[in-house]
């Protein structure tokens, strides 16, 4: 083998080996962070201080899009949710750091950094955090026509009996076609990913976007009749993979990115 062919194979295997890790680089890592609150005083003062201290510090620490959901109004366990996007799990422990040294953060937050004990913003907290699946690995804004405030989020949570089933079940979302499908029949997905941190494992969660109640219906409709899912489902080696399904649905923040 001459010196040339050598050196072509030679830059061949480099220019892969930089496409992996750029790949590998944008699968991107999501914190959802779950607030539990039961006043209105409580949502008021969450309110204040995502909007004008946690969000915008957020962006200027470079990170992208940021969303903030909440329950329906007739939900009696009051919830928001705030998704944040990372490039890998050490920047989800360096931002929380960061914001410590911000100066404007701190005092735009400071009502809600300094609540007393008997007024606190928020009854607790949980923390979630995912890996984007490879099929959809950065999270995606929705391509929506509705007013944001007429717009449902659906977010699901899908449980499998033991830690194998529920690689089969992010394998059928991957390899298996799903968020193809989902994709074909206009779900407007913001993200899909396994949890690898959270109450409830091991799981799931995805979410898919839609202008309206009745849109989402007709979506829903036109999944569970579509031959494609009828075909997928039906594989033998894709059953028994879901113990348990939790349906969430949200409204957009009226300053969430997403």
């Amino acid at each position: 083998m001459n010196k040339l062919i050598k050196t072509l194979l030679a830059v061949i295997l480099v220019v892969q080996g930089l496409t992996l890790k750029a790949n590998a680089a944008s699968q991107q890592y999501y914190e959802l962070k779950v607030y539990h609150i039961k006043t209105q005083a409580q949502q008021e003062k969450l309110d204040k201080y995502l909007k004008d201290a946690y969000l915008p510090a957020l962006h200027r620490k470079g990170l992208g899009n940021v969303g903030v959901f909440r329950t329906l109004e007739q939900d009696t366990d009051k919830r928001v949710y705030v998704l944040i996007t990372f490039n890998s799990l050490p920047q989800i422990e360096k931002v929380e750091e960061s914001l410590m040294q911000d100066k404007q953060y701190l005092e735009a937050g400071k009502d809600y950094m300094d609540a007393a004990y008997n007024e606190q913003p928020y009854t607790r907290i949980e923390t979630i955090v995912l890996k984007a699946f490879p099929k959809w690995p950065v999270a995606t804004v929705p391509q929506l026509t509705a007013n944001k405030a007429d717009r449902v989020y659906e977010l699901r949570s899908y449980e499998s009996p033991t830690e194998k089933l529920n690689i089969n079940k992010v394998k059928m979302f991957n390899d298996g076609g799903e968020t193809v499908l989902f994709n074909r029949l206009k779900f407007n997905a913001v993200f899909y990913a396994e949890v690898l941190a959270g109450s409830h494992q091991p799981n799931l969660m995805y979410m898919t976007t839609f202008n309206s109640k009745e849109d989402r219906d007709k979506h829903w409709d036109t999944f569970s009749n579509d031959p494609e899912w009828k075909t997928l489902v039906a594989k033998p080696e894709y059953q028994h993979n879901v113990s348990k399904a939790d349906i969430i649905f949200l409204h957009p923040a009226d300053y969430s990115d997403f």
